[in-house]
């Protein structure tokens, strides 16, 4: 007597597959005894399809699972020798799929669940899954997954589990265990179904000869797609539901605590896999399973009650954790090599052999030439620079939010650059400075490098980045920014060809587009004024990469992070504008006009030419002929490419120069901070270099597309470009740089004495500024440094109370012999008047006849800061606010800043090999890639 079996076709949705799937079952070679078709929450026109069965039960919208078994309660009919056969509406089998079924549980009666080889509906000869098991961990894994059947795994039949897609089960079984577990409605149901049916004592098994056509896994049932992420999170909160079912009393309290913790920790992995769009999935998972009441009891209950056998029953069904990992890495190459459809890649010049590493040496021992003033130094100041703390825990302190002793001190966010100081200043723990003036010897290697490599991703000779490495290494705007201080100008400019390389190659890789992330930070926050700029030109580039939107949409991000507490502070006292200030020190310098920063010029002097003509004699306009002519080359080569194959690259980058041309010519309308009282503009340095980034990009596409005839153009360009900045490099040499070598300190020896003894110590520095006007400021410790300065102070547009009883003070002091300062310094905790020899001779000669005759102060005399006095009574430490992390705020927000940089961090490493493909044909159009490409969503 043949057994009976009743197929329950279970639909939802699913008018494109339902008739196919019906008609399919019809065509049986053994046709099952009786169909029951049930409605799932479909349409009305599924439910009409539907009435051809036998049987039509209407269960609403409901998962697979539980249709099944609302279905079975709700039909009498059944047999002693029942068979299910479980179907969905896109489960369209071929005619002998059931009677090869039956025929492989018929001569085996210890098999209680048989399932068929599932099939691509769209290319029935792929097998989409077959056959299914769990690692050593309980993580779940198809044996067989979208491999073309050539009867290769014929032979693989007894298995841990099958698919529900076409899965025939022994009713009595089914109703014994208690059908699919309500706690996975979409994922691993029948995995956890055959896990317990082998417990219970039964056999599993797939059946070769036995096909069925599926649209897709069970995640996709009643939907028309999941994405990459959804599916992530289905499958790991499924795992984590059975780990907590399958786990032993005593570990269940320890595998519920580990939930969370165990799910960020995954997480910083996922980042390191370049799979970010997977870490929400994860997080919510954990969250799901722990506190969203998935029946993890329910389960255990129904677990325990159908087991007859121990966890060793299925141990040598497990796959081993090496072995998963070397079938799921096989999968993704796999992946990967459908989807790349035979890209070819760039063949790029080689570092050494294209003489890219001579390049970078050349400019690294012009760079020890040039600054070679400061050999020895413990610092490099002046300008707008200042050396920094003399420790790197008081750099990190000077981070985030809190008291920022700078003046009479006060309360509110750092500069972001602040940050950028600090992780500097790491990088030489026994004295932070040295690595300013370390960086000032290898900055004009450090360029030539960024630049080589970055025009080497577009090219596909060595004239390319070689011009581009002179050009940018030996940029005026570079030189300019050295000579002036503009430390934040300098680091922008050596990272702007890494944003750009980490950007184009962004749209490929979760690497790059990471990478990407954090130079972008680095540059807005060392130059604010390229913050709109650079949010021009990367809204162009969603615009021009729709695909890579998910990748580089998140790009501003670390840049938010940092700058966020400041952009709060400067929008709560209503001055928006300031938060393009320049860090560092305000620093005040004659604005240059328009012509002269389109000649790439960022300050008076035309890099220099009109001092060095002007002393041979030469009318003033000669050296804007001879700088015009310096740099002809360069822009014919810029403006060439337009007319060249590659336009589609060159005019973007003209574009860019254009953005920097506009913002150079901002800044210098951008009176935002100040010195005493001098204005200061914002520096255009910072704006000149993206506008000489844009013209030497625009110059490689050129050179890339002259083909044989390039060397004259490039050469004449690579030779007469780099002569404009001959001034500029022998600024140091010659005395006439605004920056020098420095001790460390502002304050005079005899101060800084004090202050290793007493940190809180406090000076007041006054200047003649004219005769007028004096300026009167505080300064602790050993003095004012690079990390505590503050674009809040320097952007303030009022004086505060303290600084106005600062200035009565001041006033007092320097015209009044017998005024008594023990209450104003006592409040301010100072120690120390210094005054500035340098202001004017005759207001600074009546500031120290009056400081001489109070007798509250002692001479201490001439020192090289100026003439010190002392107070004679003992101040005391002055009242200082919280630190950044003595508030909730402060805390919060270097947490957030942390959290967000160290996961772009782990985002950033490149963890892949990188595959270089060479060929002998392309155009300089093909795309290239700097890391390899990433397949995660």
């Amino acid at each position: 007597m043949q057994p009976r079996v009743t197929a329950i076709l279970v639909a939802r949705n699913g008018d494109e597959y339902l008739d196919r799937t019906l008609a399919a079952i019809r065509a049986q070679t053994r046709r099952p005894d009786r169909l029951v078709g049930v409605e799932a929450g479909g349409s009305d026109a599924t439910l009409r399809r539907l009435e051809s069965t036998d049987a039509v039960v209407s269960v609403g919208r409901k998962p697979v699972g539980e249709a099944i078994s609302l279905a079975l309660r709700s039909d009498d009919a059944r047999g002693d020798d029942e068979w299910l056969w479980l179907l969905t509406h896109d489960n369209a089998p071929t005619p002998t799929t059931l009677a090869a079924l039956l025929g492989t549980v018929e001569v085996s009666p210890s098999v209680a669940v048989a399932g068929p080889k599932v099939m691509r509906a769209d290319d029935p000869d792929i097998i989409a899954r077959y056959g299914e098991a769990v690692t050593t961990y309980g993580a779940s894994l198809t044996l067989v997954e979208n491999e073309l059947d050539q009867g290769q795994h014929d032979r693989l039949s007894d298995v841990l589990a099958v698919a529900a897609d076409g899965m025939l089960v022994r009713r009595s079984v089914w109703d014994a265990l208690g059908g699919f577990d309500p706690g996975l409605p979409a994922v691993d149901a029948a995995l956890d179904f055959c896990i317990r049916a082998r417990l219970a004592g039964h056999r599993v098994v797939g059946v070769p000869g036995a096909r069925v056509q599926s649209a897709g896994g069970p995640e996709l049932f009643g939907r028309t797609s999941v994405s990459p992420s959804t599916h992530d999170r289905l499958v790991r909160t499924a795992h984590l539901h059975r780990r907590l079912v399958y786990a032993p009393v005593w570990a269940l309290p320890l595998l519920w605590l580990a939930l969370v913790p165990l799910a960020v920790v995954r997480s910083l992995g996922l980042l390191l896999a370049k799979r970010p769009g997977s870490v929400p999935g994860e997080l919510g998972s954990a969250f799901a399973v722990a506190f969203g009441g998935t029946g993890v009891l329910a389960a255990r209950r129904t677990l325990r009650r159908g087991r007859r056998m121990g966890w060793g029953a299925i141990a040598p069904l497990r796959i081993p954790a090496a072995e998963a990992r070397e079938i799921r890495a096989a999968r993704r190459d796999a992946s990967r090599a459908r989807g790349e459809n035979e890209v070819s890649l760039t063949p790029r010049p080689e570092f050494f052999s294209s003489g890219g590493a001579w390049i970078v040496l050349l400019a690294l021992l012009i760079g020890v030439i040039v600054f070679s003033p400061l050999l020895g130094a413990e610092a490099v100041a002046g300008g707008a620079l200042l050396p920094l703390a003399d420790s790197v825990g008081q750099l990190w302190s000077n981070i985030g939010v809190g008291w920022r002793d700078l003046g009479l001190g006060f309360e509110g966010a750092a500069d972001p650059f602040a940050t950028v100081l600090a992780v500097l200043g790491t990088l030489s723990p026994w004295q932070p400075s040295t690595v300013v003036v370390v960086l000032y010897f290898v900055s004009l290697g450090l360029a030539a490098l960024g630049a080589w490599f970055a025009a080497a991703r577009f090219s596909r000779r060595g004239w390319g980045p070689a011009v581009a490495a002179l050009l940018w290494a030996f940029a005026p705007p570079l030189l300019a920014s050295l000579e002036s201080g503009h430390l934040g100008a300098v680091i922008a400019h050596l990272l702007l060809p890494w944003l750009v390389l980490l950007v184009v190659d962004g749209a490929r890789s979760w690497a790059s587009a990471a990478g990407a992330g954090l130079v972008f930070a680095l540059v807005v926050v060392s130059a604010p004024v390229l913050t709109p700029a650079l949010l021009i030109a990367w809204i162009a580039w969603l615009v021009a990469r729709p695909r890579a939107i998910h990748r580089l949409i998140a790009l501003p991000l670390p840049a938010l992070a940092l700058a966020a507490p400041l952009v709060l502070d400067q929008l709560a006292r209503g001055t928006p504008l300031a938060l393009l200030a320049d860090p560092g020190r305000p620093f005040a310098e004659p604005v240059p006009p328009a012509w002269q920063l389109a000649l790439g010029a960022p300050e008076l002097g035309l890099h220099g030419w009109t001092r060095v003509l002007g002393a041979l004699g030469l009318p003033d306009g000669a050296a804007a002929v001879l700088v015009a002519a310096l740099l002809l080359a360069l822009a014919a080569l810029a403006l060439l490419g337009v007319f060249l194959p590659g336009t589609s690259r060159s005019i973007p980058a003209l574009a860019l120069a254009a953005l920097g041309f506009v913002t150079a010519v901002a800044s210098t309308r951008l009176e935002l901070a100040h010195y005493a009282d001098h204005p200061v503009t914002v520096w255009a340095g910072s704006g000149v270099s993206l506008y000489w980034l844009g013209l030497v990009g625009a110059a490689v596409f050129a050179i890339g597309a002259l083909g044989r005839s390039v060397a004259g153009p490039a050469l004449v360009t690579a030779l007469l470009t780099p002569l404009v900045a001959i001034p500029l490099l022998a600024a140091l040499l010659t005395g006439v740089a605004t920056v020098h070598a420095d001790e460390g300190s502002t304050l005079p020896a005899f101060v800084i004495a004090e202050a290793e003894a007493d940190p809180g110590v406090g000076t007041l520095v006054l200047t003649a500024e004219s005769p007028e006007a004096i300026s009167a400021v505080v300064q602790r410790g050993q003095g004012e440094t690079l990390d505590d300065q503050s674009t809040l102070a320097a952007t303030s547009t009022r004086a505060s109370d303290d600084e106005r009883e600062l200035a009565r003070l001041a006033g007092n002091l320097v015209s009044e012999a017998e005024f008594d300062a023990s209450t104003d310094f006592a409040t301010w905790g100072l120690d120390f008047v210094l005054l500035e020899t340098d202001g004017d001779p005759r207001r600074t000669q009546s500031m120290e006849e009056a400081l001489d005759a109070n007798p509250q102060f002692t001479p201490v005399g001439q020192t090289t800061g100026g003439l010190l006095w002392r107070f004679a009574d003992d101040t005391g430490l002055p009242d200082r606010g919280p630190g950044n992390t003595d508030t909730a705020y402060g805390v919060t927000v270097l947490v957030v800043q942390g959290v967000i940089i160290g996961a772009t961090l782990l985002l950033a490493v490149p963890t892949q090999r990188r595959r270089r493909v060479r060929r002998s044909e392309g155009t300089i159009d093909d795309p290239a890639t700097t890391f390899d490409e990433d397949d995660g969503a």
